[in-house]
């Protein structure tokens, strides 16, 4: 993490006002308890802090619901499935805790999905890959973020269409249950499209040095490098491609940006003309968006990011079903949730009641020449944006 992004959550943190009153809330037993298990340490904190300033906002914003307060609590899963669940139980058993809003990592959000189920919660997650509302989905758990199939389908579809004569391609994949998913998308697309797969590298989680694998792809000759890893490992990979000399010999491609935070970090020059999938974007036209950047510039005098507005957007589904319930029973909340169609970040937005997937658009980025910025955040234009999702009875979910 820099030292902008630290400067920028200190501030956050010393804020009174608002925030006393949910801190406050705490120690009240007839609050509404809610959760954010999200890594606050390791090698994704910086997402996770984020996420739990997204939560914060989205709380205090509200102030109350059904005439309670409302209270909250930052559960440091480290990225850890075993890690994640015992937060998620502790968190349960000693504050009354049924709604969480968090899991940036899929494989700590499929072990939470389930325990939170056990739990007579509802969980609601950002995490990417398909299982999540397919083969592995359950009642409890939700997702706002589009799965890997719809990230790779609305990022490689048009960057073949943008570059037709790129048929050779490399991905750098982690080897996880997300990595595999985005994997799997793309290869099936470049069957489709009748593109050469010229070589795959797969890494760990724990992997910062990735000079061997980007050797491996030079010596593949791709026309396009395909990013499939997440956060600071995508980071790392591109700062040490664009250091190679990568950029001027193919295009680019992160399929799965982490946002603002991530532009930051790599700077302006070495984001152009490359090209980032993304959530979302704090230059999205839409009302809601429009609402939460505001109100991010008045309160933290910054724009918002992938990572916060995922969680702020998260905890404001879990809050608006509450309130559509007219109660805090866990199986009335559901309920009021499936189906539920609302004014999001990304505009229109719809739950899908057959696997609890939220309908949203997903977009592609193109990072912009230092020379082009209107402002400090404006590293990229987006270039398109859609939709694409499986079928429900495609997913393999059974609810």
């Amino acid at each position: 993490m820099n030292r902008r992004e630290l400067l920028k959550l200190s501030a956050f943190g010393a804020l009174s006002g608002p925030l006393f009153s949910i801190r406050t809330a705490m120690a009240q037993t007839n609050a509404i308890q809610f959760g954010c298990p999200v890594p606050i340490s390791g090698p994704f904190a910086a997402n996770g802090k984020y996420a739990d300033i997204g939560m914060k906002l989205a709380l205090e914003q509200q102030g109350t619901l059904l005439d309670r307060p409302l209270a909250y609590t930052a559960l440091d899963t480290e990225g850890k499935p075993a890690t994640a669940v015992r937060k998620v139980q502790e968190a349960a058993q000693q504050r009354g805790a049924r709604y969480f809003a968090g899991g940036i990592l899929s494989s700590e959000s499929l072990a939470m999905g389930k325990e939170i189920e056990r739990l007579n919660g509802v969980f609601i997650t950002t995490a990417g890959a398909d299982e999540i509302t397919g083969k592995d989905c359950n009642k409890a758990t939700f997702r706002w973020s589009v799965p890997t199939y719809g990230a790779i389908n609305q990022t490689v579809r048009p960057l073949i269409e943008r570059h037709p004569d790129a048929k050779r391609w490399y991905t750098i994949t982690p080897q996880y249950v997300f990595g595999d998913g985005l994997l799997d998308a793309a290869k099936d697309v470049f069957k489709e499209k009748g593109l050469e797969h010229v070589g795959n590298s797969y890494h760990s989680l724990a992997e910062k040095e990735f000079s061997g694998y980007l050797t491996n792809a030079i010596a593949a000759k791709p026309d396009v490098l395909l990013i499939l890893n997440f956060g600071s490992q995508s980071s790392d990979t591109l700062r040490q491609a664009v250091s190679f000399g990568m950029k001027q010999n193919m295009a680019i491609l992160v399929a799965w940006a982490s946002g603002l935070e991530q532009f930051e970090g790599l700077g302006a020059d070495i984001c152009e003309d490359v090209y980032f999938g993304a959530q979302y974007w704090h230059d999205i036209d839409s009302p809601l968006n429009h609402e939460l950047v505001k109100l991010c510039r008045d309160k933290l005098s910054y724009n918002p990011n992938y990572s916060l507005a995922g969680s702020y957007m998260c905890s404001k589904i879990l809050i608006d079903a509450i309130a559509k319930a007219g109660t805090v029973d866990a199986a009335e909340v559901i309920k009021a949730m499936e189906g539920m169609a609302y004014d999001g970040l990304t505009g229109q937005e719809t739950i899908r009641p057959e696997d609890h997937q939220v309908i949203k658009n997903y977009y592609l980025l193109k990072g912009k020449a230092k020379s082009a910025m209107k402002d400090k955040d404006d590293y990229a234009d987006i270039i398109s944006g859609g939709q694409s999702f499986l079928p429900s009875d495609q997913t393999g979910c059974t609810l």
